[in-house]
């Protein structure tokens, strides 16, 4: 399937069961890709992928992101081939490194030089993976396998500053960013990604931008239940600096959400703001969007819904209105400001 203009939904749930129901409940709505998050001791993202690939037939399956610290790449690679037999053509791996201080607690690993471990891990994955073989020996990793069966999965990674985008850029199939504002990702991101990709003379690979949407129209609302639920990412000092850089420079100082960095990052609103927003990405250059859902008010499964009806809707931006309405997308008032 083109990936090009994909907008998919991360799943989030409380069990194994509920997990797979959403990305069913995805896949019903026509909603294109299925994103996870794999972290810490919590359930295992590329193992939940499994089970979901044999309960579905059609929606894309990726990892955004499965962290690097914790399994050796070949062991990766090893569970992709699973998962690429299970649902082929369907699956995207993006892996990433996390941050310190959870990658040395859980682990007890010494995380230090990120990028370095994230080039090589890469391309081992990208060799075993994509070829079938891989003679690697690095600094950080060593690896000497072959599996003879190339498979058709692309290798994403993780990407915050600068830096980050510009190795996708030269090494990965594609950058996936975090809570970036979408000007940092148009004047940033970017520029970076295409600068990594001119130093070693391929292809630009895509953005895949994950942002954030809450389809209600009370920005009180919106703003505290952001607060409480996208965590305290800017008092990571990766995240301070790409905020800072990305016009914010706030939050050195306080370390938190200011309201102008939640009006930034989430994409809230009526339907129709939050589908001209998600269009404003992909205009950015964005090739592709995850959408982590924000739930506000009273009601957190009405508030879900919503947004996922909303979701489902710019997914397919050809329906037609009548198509639209049998899809229960027409109850929205027009765009009003803040």
């Amino acid at each position: 399937m083109d990936r090009t203009n994909l907008i998919g939904l991360a799943i989030t749930g409380q069990t194994t069961a509920e997990v797979l129901e959403r990305i069913r409940q995805a896949e019903q709505a026509g909603i294109p890709a299925a994103w996870l998050t794999g972290g810490g001791a919590g359930r295992d993202a590329l193992t939940l992928f499994a089970a979901a690939a044999v309960q579905t037939k059609t929606i894309l399956l990726g990892t955004s992101i499965t962290q690097t610290w914790s399994r050796h790449p070949v062991a990766v690679a090893q569970q992709v081939r699973v998962l690429a037999d299970l649902a082929p053509g369907r699956f995207c791996l993006g892996v990433g490194p996390g941050h310190r201080a959870g990658m040395e607690m859980t682990f007890g690993v010494e995380w230090n030089a990120p990028l370095g471990h994230l080039r090589e891990y890469i391309k081992i994955l990208k060799a075993l993976i994509q070829k079938g073989e891989v003679d690697f020996d690095g600094k950080y990793y060593k690896a000497h396998a072959r599996t003879g069966v190339a498979l058709d999965v692309p290798v994403m990674a993780s990407a915050l500053q600068r830096g980050s985008f510009e190795l996708c850029g030269s090494e990965a199939d594609g950058a996936i960013s975090w809570v970036c504002p979408g000007a940092y990702l148009r004047d940033v991101a970017i520029p970076a990604i295409e600068a990594g990709a001119k130093k070693t003379n391929r292809p630009t690979p895509s953005l895949v931008a994950h942002v954030v949407v809450c389809v209600n129209e009370n920005i009180a609302e919106v703003r505290t239940a952001a607060r409480e639920q996208l965590g305290t990412y800017p008092a990571n000092p990766f995240y301070t600096q790409m905020f800072v850089d990305a016009g914010y420079p706030e939050v050195a100082q306080t370390k938190a959400w200011s309201n102008q960095m939640l009006d930034a990052v989430v994409l809230s609103g009526n339907g129709v703001r939050v589908r001209r927003r998600l269009q404003e990405i992909l205009s950015f250059g964005a090739r592709e969007i995850i959408v982590s859902i924000v739930t506000a008010g009273k009601d957190p499964a009405a508030s879900y819904q919503r947004s996922l009806k909303v979701v489902a809707q710019a997914s397919a931006p050809e329906a037609s209105e009548e198509e639209q309405g049998a899809m229960g997308f027409t109850g929205y008032p027009e765009e009003e400001s803040h």
